[in-house]
């Protein structure tokens, strides 16, 4: 009889073991999958932030070269700018295609931290290529009022 409690006892040690193992192993994995979604997340609003800026930055030199008198920046500085910033994100997603998988937490943390600050700095700089934008369109409309004033 008390051979089957010993038995009872161990046996029931080793399920409690092996369900807090498989807790443990559950919460990693929800963990890596969460990681995993946020850094393909950040990596789309990234590229969304950057073909907003291209689209931005082309709208805007389309309404320079209509008028001699706008100081002309470079746009192809610019392009070249946002192209730049679209290979490394592409680079980016290559790590996150063969590394990502057998990636440590903390280098799909780094990665991910590395996104954000990305996006970060990109959000004043989108702020202000849109308040340049209504400031040229603005330039824009009190140009055209003046060439159709009698």
């Amino acid at each position: 009889m008390n051979n089957y409690l010993t038995f009872g006892l161990a046996l029931l040690f080793v399920l409690l073991v092996a369900a807090l193992l498989g807790v443990a192993v559950l919460r990693r994995l929800t963990r890596r999958t969460a990681s995993l979604r946020r850094l393909l997340d950040l990596a789309d609003r990234v590229e969304g932030d950057l073909k907003s800026c291209r689209s931005r930055l082309q709208q805007a030199h389309a309404v320079m070269s209509l008028n001699p008198d706008l100081p002309a920046a470079s746009e192809k500085e610019a392009a070249q700018a946002v192209d730049a910033g679209l290979r490394a994100l592409l680079q980016q997603r290559i790590w996150i295609r063969d590394r990502a998988p057998t990636a440590s937490q903390a280098e799909l943390d780094e990665a991910s931290q590395a996104m954000q600050q990305t996006r970060d700095r990109l959000r004043p700089l989108l702020q202000a290529l849109g308040q340049a934008q209504n400031e040229l369109d603005s330039a824009m409309r009190e140009h055209i009022r003046q060439d159709s004033a009698p």
